[in-house]
């Protein structure tokens, strides 16, 4: 073996190994100042790593790039998002129509999407044909909120709206919270039989896009999102808890968070909520972008008074985003 051969399988060796100390460093504390690195999803990396220590061996033969290759192999079925539901296999999901008893106790339907201004379309169709109870829509204006109602509940519905956010439901919207300054707000709806469910639709600042890790100016802009982010969901937060009853309330929480599912936002809904998809969701589930979806950006929480059933992640044709739907029981 020429000594460049070797020189060339033991650098890729070396760059794939500090490359996996990185990221594990990066996807398991989540330091702010790396968020820029942590935005994507971690099999991109995973992937590069493994294509250096696989061309390592092809320059090495060595047995330690296969080991390489095995760490990262285990690395990513622990770390990526996308296999958090492998425990779901074999669950049932929601399919189109109205939904379906779960052991003789009636289900309530969930929608959340963002609607991308209608400039892709309506996507009212789209919802209707999953017959939902709740529908939570961002990125919409109120004259498209309406027209969205219309075509779900044909004027015997309610809704409201709040900036460029929007919920639409079956039920009566009893009172409604608009936080200034902020797109994200919270309903209180009056069920069926008389009691009370506070639901918050939420929409977080706008991502940080640059990926030009070269550039200092795209690791500051997504460290400043980031912590905007944390603020605004710990301000809704604040706000659930002081003008509802929570947690004594069912609560559902969803929308568009503009931030991955491994991003330290999510840890402030640790405590109280559950993410349905992670519990019952079966598929892909990644919402954005449409037609290529490669991060999990939108969300239905929901407390304990909730549980889900089923959930999953499905296209429309009139949006950038994909929906999530998701089906609770009620305690």
């Amino acid at each position: 073996m020429s000594s460049i051969r070797r020189r060339t399988g033991w650098t890729m060796v070396g760059m794939s190994l500090a490359l996996h100390i990185v990221t594990v460093i990066c996807y398991s504390r989540q330091p702010d100042h790396f968020a820029a690195f942590s935005v994507l999803p971690i099999w991109m990396w995973g992937g590069l790593g493994l294509l250096l220590s696989t061309v390592a061996f092809y320059f090495l033969r060595a047995p330690l790039s296969l080991i390489l290759s095995g760490i990262w192999a285990v690395t990513l079925l622990i770390g990526a998002d996308e296999a958090r539901v492998l425990a779901n296999v074999g669950k049932p999901a929601p399919i189109p129509g109205r939904p379906e008893a779960y052991q003789g106790q009636a289900v309530m339907r969930v929608i959340t999407l963002n609607c991308a201004t209608f400039a892709f379309g309506n996507p009212a169709k789209d919802l209707a044909t999953w017959h939902p109870d709740i529908v939570l829509l961002q990125q919409v204006y109120p004259q498209h909120v309406r027209q969205i109602a219309d075509v779900l509940f044909s004027g015997r519905g309610d809704y409201r709206t709040h900036q460029t956010n929007g919920v639409v439901t079956r039920w009566k919207i009893q009172r409604e919270f608009r936080p200034p300054g902020e797109r994200s707000h919270l309903v209180t709806l009056e069920l069926p039989d008389g009691s009370l469910m506070e639901v918050a639709n939420i929409h977080l600042s706008t991502a940080a896009t640059d990926l030009r890790l070269w550039n200092p100016n795209a690791w500051r802009a997504h460290y400043h999102k980031r912590i905007e982010r944390r603020h605004e969901l710990g301000f809704m937060l604040d706000m659930i808890a002081q003008q509802t009853s929570f947690p004594e309330t069912p609560t559902l929480l969803g929308g568009d968070f503009n931030a991955p599912a491994n991003d330290p936002v999510h840890l402030l809904l640790e405590r109280d909520f559950v993410d349905a998809f992670v519990a019952t969701g079966t598929g892909w589930g990644n919402t954005f972008q449409r037609r290529v979806p490669v991060i999990r950006i939108d969300h239905l929480y929901a407390t304990r008074h909730l549980v889900p059933i089923r959930s999953k992640v499905v296209t429309s044709p009139n949006s950038d985003h994909r929906m999530v739907i998701a089906d609770f029981l009620m305690r």
